[in-house]
């Protein structure tokens, strides 16, 4: 299932709440003892950080895979999204020691890159901040040379859960497979546990099929949905030797691509999976260059969502462009009137937080 922990933090109160909230997550993900004192301190640092420096925000928690080539190890990610004061100079708030309150030591966003198997963040001035943490089952291994590992693409995503609830209905993954990137998301029909259900199928026959083309995923993936109640489901699939993105999509789920000419929509075809496949399924291919970058949503975005064109963003890590994405296309006034997931494809060449720090 896909379980969500989303905490709203407005005041101190909260902070144990998150704690909590990493620690039951890190037993889900069957992370070992370490690690999870690891991701509680990291969802603790991030949660006071919100009260110390934002007025309030929210924690968000999922559980993600590592790596397309490692997807039965699950790690936790930790997302803080806030529209608070934001930071002026990232690269100088990541040092221990810097902090803008005479209550902090200034340890925070630097414990949660050191100790983080990944860590980045986004932060506009006026505009507020997002940051992301993946914690998986061993530490990190930092490295003064890095080489950009297969695939040469990477993927992140963000699923919230329509009030609050502990399972949303909608799922994203990657899998990669014979020089093939696939990412999926599906947005189980309805929410809850049994939209879950559907969704969390649909993520199992991905990792079956990623060596197959869009549409006879989407084929597959409507066998294996039969017994649910269906879900829409849309795959976009990377061909690295060729450089083509192929799109397919059945049911609403929104897809924009963006490259130095702007945006344009990549559309799919009506109809559910696992309940009323259409005939044929139109596949959409585009040209992927360096500055291409990929986004998928669910439906519970607002259907007039403004796309980002801040290129600070778009440079940053995914599961960071599928946060700020989330957080800017929703809002008190503006609340999410569905489970919520968002998921971005990128190309290999983005600078993690760590690294601009060795």
């Amino acid at each position: 299932m896909s379980r969500v922990w989303d905490v709203p933090v407005n005041d101190s109160t909260r902070v144990r709440d998150v704690r909590v909230a990493a620690e039951t997550a890190s037993g889900h993900a069957g992370l070992p003892p370490h690690r999870t004192a690891v991701a509680a301190l990291v969802a603790t640092e991030l949660a006071t950080n919100l009260v110390k420096h934002a007025d309030g925000g929210h924690i968000v928690i999922n559980l993600v895979d590592r790596l397309p080539a490692d997807a039965d190890r699950t790690s936790v990610q930790i997302a803080s999204l806030d529209h608070g004061p934001g930071i002026p100079h990232i690269d100088v708030a990541l040092r221990d020691g810097y902090t803008t309150t005479a209550t902090s030591l200034g340890a925070g966003l630097g414990t949660c890159l050191r100790l983080s198997n990944d860590f980045d963040l986004h932060s506009t001035p006026g505009r507020g901040t997002v940051a992301v943490a993946r914690i998986d089952h061993e530490p990190a291994v930092r490295q003064a040379v890095r080489h950009p590992p297969e695939p040469e693409a990477r993927a992140g995503g963000i699923t919230v859960s329509f009030v609050q609830a502990e399972e949303s209905g909608d799922a994203w993954t990657w899998a990669s497979a014979d020089r093939r990137v696939t990412l999926m998301l599906a947005d189980g029909l309805g929410h809850g546990r049994e939209a879950a259900h559907a969704s969390t199928a649909a993520v199992r026959e991905l990792r079956r099929t990623a060596h197959l083309a869009p549409a006879a995923i989407l084929r597959h993936l409507h066998d294996a949905l039969r017994s649910t109640r269906g879900a829409a489901v849309a795959t976009a699939q990377l061909e690295t030797d060729t450089g083509q993105l192929r799109f397919a999509g059945v049911g609403n789920v929104g897809a924009r691509l963006h490259t130095a000419d702007g945006w344009q929509p990549l559309v799919s075809h009506p109809g559910i999976v696992g309940a009323a496949f259409p005939a044929t399924v139109p596949v959409q291919q585009v040209p992927w260059r360096r500055d291409s970058l990929l986004v998928m949503h669910s439906d519970g975005l607002p259907g007039r969502w403004t796309p980002p064109n801040d290129t600070s963003l778009l440079n940053r890590a995914p599961a960071v462009v599928a946060a700020a994405v989330l957080r800017d296309a929703s809002s008190a006034a503006r609340p999410a009137r569905d489970d919520t997931s968002v998921a971005v494809l990128s190309p290999q060449h983005w600078t993690p937080a760590h690294d601009r720090h060795l």
